[in-house]
């Protein structure tokens, strides 16, 4: 990978989308140090000490530790991915945007154009609970219409800037502009979390044990990676052979071909609809005094990955599996509306293809179902254990939130695949010769 960065910086026309790309992480940076104004910037830092707060890990770290010091960038892009998923889900049911969908670029265009309505108003709302939710409570420092309406004012900005960011990044740059505004959120909070283990395991320690917890630590760490690289690459070939034909004076078709049924279909889009439906309740009750020996508090407890493989509570680790059953059936859920098994075997049927031993139509679709929903399955599990590591690590060694280690290392494995496959396609294109050149 390095070197193929190295070899792209040769190339000027690349060499400059890769300039563009990193001027556009530096403003990012820049604006994530700016506070919202009026507001107190310790207050979050101290909500995520609580035990509730913790919960919030994996969203402050989508924002590049931007939120719990409310900077411009607060909110970052989850606003633009929830509504991408929103707007995803509405294409399946709801036919005249599926017919959009259908009819090319500028289809495409018009549901972009919803999406990013429907970003700002999601930002809209999640601001304007953060300001009145948090506001009364200490996060402004003079809890008043005026100071209510610029941090809303503010927050909802800095996320629609950061969404035209993203697409001037794709645009100019390399990549997905918005998958790699949410890599370099991810990545820069790295250090803390790295701060994090060294404080928990090494600091204090003798050399010989500091090191070797480093060593297990990284070694951890790269096992993670390799698992996840193998996941999201891991994909099962269905052969589909053509039949040939006559058209005119010659033989066509004939040839082979294969279906990629992608183990990890849903990729970490699953874990995020779980993670938010667990954290949702948690997250509201944080807006009120809520006493936690009561029923209630308890349950919110459950809800709360940060009670989860304590030894001091064990019972708590029930919402374990509340989170492993969503997950899974997410996976299902999000397979089921974005692959349609039905769909393929009549557009192979119609094509003239078939899967080697299955008759064509209604056999092919129950075949392909059949598969997919085995590997879904492995997929989902796979997703689960990378989900679940940090999490046990906080609960049973009693260390802070990582949140690097599980879901966002999905992203950061993902994203960090996706741009070096861009790359070297656009070096392909331009080292391509051609037969014209022969």
């Amino acid at each position: 990978m390095f070197q193929t960065l190295k070899n792209a910086f040769k190339i000027k026309e690349i060499r400059s989308k890769l300039l563009y790309t990193f001027g556009m992480l530096i403003v990012i940076r820049f604006g994530s140090q700016l506070p919202v104004p009026g507001v107190n910037p310790t207050y979050l830092k101290d909500f995520f000490q609580n035990t509730i707060g913790q919960n919030m890990g994996f969203f402050n770290a989508m924002t590049g530790n931007s939120f719990d010091n409310l900077s411009v960038f607060a909110l970052s892009i989850t606003p633009y991915i929830t509504s991408s998923i929103i707007m995803q889900l509405l294409t399946i049911a709801i036919p005249k945007l599926e017919e959009m969908q259908r009819d090319g670029e500028d289809g495409r265009k018009k549901i972009m154009e919803y999406t990013r309505y429907l970003t700002v108003g999601l930002a809209l709302v999640e601001s304007i609970a953060m300001a009145v939710g948090f506001g009364g409570r200490g996060l402004l420092i003079n809890y008043n219409v005026w100071s209510v309406i610029v941090a809303v004012v503010t927050m909802t900005t800095g996320s629609a800037l950061l969404m035209w960011i993203g697409e001037r990044i794709t645009e100019n740059g390399i990549g997905n502009g918005i998958s790699i505004v949410l890599l370099f959120n991810i990545i820069s909070s790295v250090p803390n979390d790295m701060r994090t283990l060294y404080t928990r395991f090494m600091q204090g320690k003798s050399v010989a044990v500091a090191v070797v917890m480093g060593l297990m630590i990284l070694a951890v760490l790269a096992a993670m990676v390799v698992f996840v690289v193998v996941l999201n690459s891991g994909e099962r070939r269905i052969p589909v052979q053509y039949s040939k034909k006559m058209q005119g004076r010659r033989m066509i078709g004939g040839q082979s071909s294969h279906i990629p049924l992608k183990v990890n279909t849903a990729s970490v889009i699953t874990v995020i609809f779980a993670s938010s439906l667990m954290s949702m309740p948690v997250m509201i009750a944080s807006f009120f005094n809520v006493d936690y020996s009561t029923i209630g508090g308890k349950i919110l407890l459950v809800l709360s990955s940060s009670s989860w493989f304590k030894p001091e509570m064990p019972l708590y680790s029930i919402g374990m599996v509340l989170y492993v059953a969503l997950i899974i059936v997410f996976a299902y859920f999000y397979t089921s509306i974005t692959f349609n098994p039905l769909e393929v075997a009549n557009n192979m049927k119609k094509a003239g293809g078939f899967i080697p031993g299955i008759r064509p139509g209604k056999p092919t679709s129950e075949y392909l179902n059949k598969i997919l929903n085995y590997i879904v399955f492995i997929g989902a599990c796979g997703l689960t254990i990378i989900a679940l590591i940090p999490i046990m690590v906080s609960g049973l060694f009693t260390v802070g939130n990582i949140a690097f280690a599980g879901t966002s290392l999905i992203i950061i494995v993902g994203v960090v695949l996706e741009t070096a496959k861009a790359i070297e396609s656009k070096m392909l294109v331009r080292n391509y010769k051609g037969f014209l050149n022969d």
